[in-house]
């Protein structure tokens, strides 16, 4: 019994040093969390899905061999974790993978990469009318719903055309991470480096000299300029869409996007 209390014991020691010292100081030193994946089971997809993983996703096709199981396992946790509702049609397994895989190689680099801000993932055909605004829309994250929405053709649309900067699953999972990283009164690391981040995209783009050099790029589409919200949806499509373009044409604001997510190639 007392071996059983020591061993309780320390662990709360141990526990507590890593969150409160350890981890606190190894991101003020490298802005990430000290390690992102941890399971102590993996869960496996059938081949047929990672076959789709395969052909559909080059962030997949790229990544090594373990961490491939470890996109898997967040995958199908994914799958798991939300009710997914079709509306006008029937949501297929194809359907799951494919919003699950966007999500995940959004967040891939995050130790915490479920949100807490939705619940269901509704799935329409074409555009739809939203009950929010009356207005017609592609896609929407409604935090107040505790939803997400695609229309699957617009989505669909998003995966097909990869260097397009235009991907519909990324811009919407972008907004819910966002809100989901700032809302929290105490982050999880990835949170915690994702706000410190976001507070130096925002103060990058404050100065008029990087401003300028934003103007002078003409890179980004005219929409990422509605607002801050925006801005960040739009900068994480180009982060995945076009990197190498992103990289040469603006590298600094690149590299804080980068720390942002802890993206990491291979």
């Amino acid at each position: 019994m007392e071996v059983i209390i020591i061993l309780i014991v320390t662990g709360l020691v141990l526990y507590y040093l890593f969150n409160l010292v350890i981890e606190p100081a190894y991101m003020l030193l490298f802005n990430k969390p000290v390690f992102v994946h941890f399971y102590l089971a993996t869960k496996r997809l059938p081949e047929s899905h990672t076959a789709l993983l395969h052909s559909g996703f080059e962030f997949y096709r790229n990544l090594s061999a373990r961490r491939k199981r470890f996109f898997q396992h967040r995958v199908r946790s994914f799958i798991d974790t939300y009710k997914f509702v079709g509306m006008g049609l029937e949501v297929t397994a194809e359907m799951k993978l494919k919003i699950a895989a966007t999500s995940v190689m959004l967040t891939f680099g995050m130790r915490k990469y479920l949100y807490d801000v939705f619940t269901t993932i509704i799935i329409y055909p074409e555009a739809y009318q939203s009950s929010k605004d009356n207005a017609w829309h592609k896609g929407e994250f409604n935090p107040a719903a505790k939803a997400i929405v695609f229309s699957w053709h617009d989505f669909e649309e998003g995966l097909q055309y990869g260097n397009d900067n235009l991907n519909l699953g990324l811009h919407e999972f972008a907004h819910a991470l966002h809100f989901d990283s700032l809302r929290l009164r105490r982050p999880g690391a990835s949170a915690t480096v994702y706000k410190d981040m976001f507070g130096k995209i925002m103060e990058y783009i404050s100065s008029p000299q990087n401003r300028e050099r934003l103007i002078a790029a003409n890179y980004f589409r005219g929409y990422a300029y509605t607002n801050q919200y925006e801005f960040l949806a739009v900068l994480l499509e180009y982060f995945f869409e076009t990197p190498r373009e992103f990289r040469q044409k603006l590298p600094d604001l690149y590299e804080l996007v980068r720390k942002m997510i802890n993206f990491r190639e291979g």
